[in-house]
């Protein structure tokens, strides 16, 4: 009996297929690419890395970590820096990053040059391994040259791909790769460089977990770190959390859409079908007889989409590596696991069962005197099995979201949205229905009032298409409005007070010279500080290293190894706030010395005002008392710091100096850096126009990314608007037939169609809209702490192109009506 009665309702089954295989593929294809993410981490953790594990220092190692080091045999050592660079060729210079190196490195993966020769010669002819976009930018080819600090370097070759480069940072900083033996010479290591001395090993026997256990807290203690291939390999899967969080969201979004579409469509299908079962059950069918025939349509349809979804997830999964290319440090391998394909075949069915059966139970409390009734009331269903039904589509959400996102926080915050999203959206609906029942316009002509009346008659959608509308305007809509806070964060301000150049590494005696190379340009200083390094020495009277065994303590670790650069002002700046305590401008000779610190390092190292700390300046040991915190924004383009001293301490401790100007254009600011690196080789000029494009460059792509994935749930939103509204044709045909038998012209019946769908379609998109905008705001104060500024694009683009689309499917249902006598299409009916 499923069969035969499927057959005729084929096209409306193959409705209910459509609303769950693009969640069902979205949901495969993320899952099989997140598992190969993993194994692909896994497997190319050494190539990463470069070798089985390695030993960093942010300065030269002590004589502790070197003998450890010593013992250990490295089989390659680096030093690597942030420095820029000249090309002779050209007059061209750029920030790039120095990686001085000897030995065999990379062990594992390989450094591919051009020419292939270059990666096993530059060591031993003594040249410079250069970033192949870089020379490809500054028109450079090997056998020109580039000049590092004093010394200038043929180009050997040009670095196509290297372990341990990433992408992004690349853009920002290409590399530069050097012998190790001419680093010293460049002359660019001064005070207050930053730089970073790693030791390669390459070890494949030996236990890592048991030496990273054993070595990793006495390193720590030495300002030094252990990193193995595997903890390498667990940090860039944590990294890539985040990402699949989001494509996993993504995903879920749509795989809800399309149970709402099943829900929705079932439910007016079976509507359809409550005379049919009346009549069955006068013929003797038994309640459980009458379920079980519309079950196993619903399952076998749900079948078919899990199997169509799983294949498309599997096709979809080839595309995500190529979407995803410029944030993976790798080329991802593609293979499929079965899990997910398993776990798509299943979900097909059981989501489909799982929403369809509230619908369903319509079957099993009709009465065979409903043969004889006519009537629009829906049998009244026990409230038991409602509730149950309810629950377990709540536990299931629940169940499924902890799976997919591996948090249970996150699961059900997320859950509770969706629900509340659902609740408001449904609201509305309701909302509007009785405001039009109870302000109907009566004065209006035949075509209005119809169509208004359409929005709350028997089978209507009003609350279905608000709900598939809406849901998927306002991810979308919300999906752009924090595209652009994330763009806004990052845009430059232009304006001649903000500083666009700065210039790190300034010696003492350069200082003068610096700021006159300046000033000669016409162009402004805008800070000239001092910069002194210094480390913790003790908290509140407790030394840095008994605070890192207590394993108690609740001090953030990176308090104790971070290398502080800190300067001295009498005065607070634009980005600064003090909310606790007092400023202090100047120490006298024989005064405690007191300091201000951040609101975020005074949480994360738990002290406060009064409270004392000992620094510990290139060897000298100074006491301080905190006597303000201050709240600062990060996020302006001004020079920050967690620690500032009063004047009257620092002035004669070894520091260098910063400097930072304006520059309008890109012109004015290549021709300063060639003067700059020309007259002080040592000098690093961060050019900030040049980083900020390279981070909104990203930041298109990760919303190119973005707009991908929620274009699987706005199409399944469009399936689902499309099964809700096919599914009704019978009965809207119906209508539409005996409004033309009582008279009505082909016109009007367009009209009154076309309006009640433009009504739909202007308050589900609408009402997404705003909601969007109140989820933005809240993302922009809450997570961003960014000033919102809504974009006009969803009003003018989203919201009339939804109206559109829900227009033209509404219309599109009528089209017979219009075409075919009454007569006719009754029989067809019929």
């Amino acid at each position: 009996m499923a069969w035969r009665d499927g057959r005729s309702s084929i096209s409306r089954l193959l409705l209910f297929m459509a609303s769950i295989i693009l969640g069902i593929a979205a949901v495969v294809s993320i899952q099989l690419f997140s598992e190969n993410l993993k194994q692909n981490i896994q497997q190319q953790s050494k190539s990463l890395l470069g070798a089985d594990y390695l030993i960093d220092s942010r300065q030269l190692p002590n004589e502790k970590v070197q003998a450890i080091i010593d013992s250990l045999g490295p089989d390659a050592k680096e030093v690597n820096f942030p420095s820029m660079a000249a090309f002779p060729k050209n007059g061209a210079a750029k920030l790039v990053q120095v990686r001085g190196m000897e030995g065999g490195f990379p062990f594992y993966g390989d450094l591919i040059t051009e020419p292939g020769i270059a990666a096993s010669k530059y060591q031993e002819k003594g040249g410079a391994l250069v970033d192949a976009t870089l020379m490809l930018q500054y028109d450079i080819k090997p056998g020109d040259s580039i000049k590092l600090g004093v010394i200038t370097f043929p180009i050997i070759g040009a670095i196509n791909s290297m372990p341990g480069s990433s992408g992004i940072s690349s853009s920002v900083a290409p590399t530069v790769l050097i012998p190790y033996r001419f680093v010293e010479k460049t002359e660019l290591l001064q005070l207050g460089s930053r730089k970073e001395y790693q030791y390669f090993f390459e070890a494949p026997d030996t236990d890592l977990d048991q030496l990273e256990k054993t070595l990793d807290p006495v390193l720590d203690a030495e300002n030094a770190d252990l990193d193995t291939h595997k903890s390498t390999s667990r940090q860039i899967g944590r990294s890539y959390d985040n990402l699949g969080r989001f494509l996993n969201l993504a995903a879920f979004i749509a795989l809800l859409l399309g149970c709402i579409g099943i829900a929705s469509s079932v439910h007016i299908y079976i509507k359809e079908k409550l005379t049919d079962v009346a009549v069955l059950k006068c013929l003797g069918a038994s309640r459980k007889q009458t379920f079980l025939i519309y079950l196993i349509q619903i399952a076998a349809m749900g079948l078919i989409g899990g199997v169509v979804g799983t294949v498309l997830g599997i096709g979809l999964q080839y595309a995500l590596p190529t979407l995803l290319q410029e944030f993976l440090p790798f080329e991802v391998q593609i293979s499929t696991a079965p899990q997910p394909i398993i776990m798509g075949l299943l979900l097909g069915v059981f989501m489909s069962v799982l929403f369809a059966l509230l619908p369903l139970l319509s079957t099993w409390y009709v009465s065979p005197l409903e043969v004889l009734r006519v009537s629009e009331e829906q049998p009244v269903k026990s409230r038991k099995a409602r509730i149950f039904t309810f629950g377990t589509i709540i536990l299931f959400v629940l169940l499924f979201s902890i799976w997919i996102f591996g948090d249970l926080v996150f699961a059900s915050v997320f859950v509770v949205g969706i629900f509340v999203t659902f609740a408001i959206l449904a609201g509305i609906s309701i909302l509007f229905i009785r405001t039009i029942k109870r302000y109907f316009p009566a004065s209006w002509g035949f075509t209005a009032r119809t169509s208004l009346l359409n929005l709350f008659r028997p089978n209507n959608q009003t609350m279905v298409l608000i709900l598939a509308v809406g849901l998927g305007t306002f991810l979308i809509s919300t999906l752009y409005f924090t595209k652009d806070i994330l763009l806004a964060k990052t845009a430059l301000d232009n304006s001649s007070d903000q500083a666009n150049i700065i210039l790190v590494d300034v010696q003492p005696e350069q200082r003068d010279a610096a700021v006159a190379s300046i000033t000669s340009t016409n162009l402004e200083v805008i800070d000239n500080l001092s910069i002194v390094t210094m480390r913790m020495q003790s908290i509140k009277g407790k030394l840095a290293n008994e605070i890192r065994k207590d394993t108690t303590s609740t001090i953030r670790e990176w308090v104790l190894n971070h290398e502080f650069r800190t300067t001295f002002r009498d005065s607070l700046i634009a980005s600064e706030t003090v909310i606790e305590g007092n400023w202090v401008e100047e120490i006298k000779p024989g005064e405690d010395v007191t300091i201000s610190i951040s609101e975020g390092l005074a949480e994360d190292a738990k002290i406060g005002v009064g409270d004392r700390i000992v620094f510990n300046i290139q060897g000298v040991l100074m006491k301080t008392i905190v006597g303000s915190i201050r709240k600062v924004d990060w996020t302006r383009l001004q020079l920050n710091f967690m620690v500032v001293f009063p004047k009257g301490v620092l002035e004669k401790a070894p520091q260098f100096h910063v400097l930072t100007t304006y520059v309008p254009d890109n012109n004015k600011s290549a021709v300063l850096q060639q003067e700059l690196v020309r007259k002080f080789p040592n000098v690093t000029v961060f050019d900030l126009r040049q980083i900020y494009t390279v981070i909104e460059d990203i930041l298109q792509k990760i919303s190119w990314v973005i707009n991908f994935m929620a274009f699987f749930s706005i199409l399944t939103g469009l399936i689902v608007l499309i099964g809700s509204v096919r599914t009704s044709k019978y009965q809207r045909i119906k209508e539409s037939v005996l409004l033309r038998t009582l008279g009505a012209k082909s016109k009007q019946i367009l009209r009154i169609t076309a309006l009640e769908y433009l009504y739909l379609g202007i308050l589900g998109s609408l009402a997404g809209i705003l909601l969007s905008l109140i989820s933005s705001q809240l993302l922009a104060t809450l997570l961003f702490e960014e000033p919102f500024v809504p974009s006009g694009i969803p009003f003018l683009l989203f919201l009339p192109g939804i109206v559109i689309v829900v227009l033209a499917i509404g219309l599109s249902n009528i089209k017979s009506v219009l075409q075919s006598p009454p007569l006719a299409i009754l029989r067809k009916v019929g």
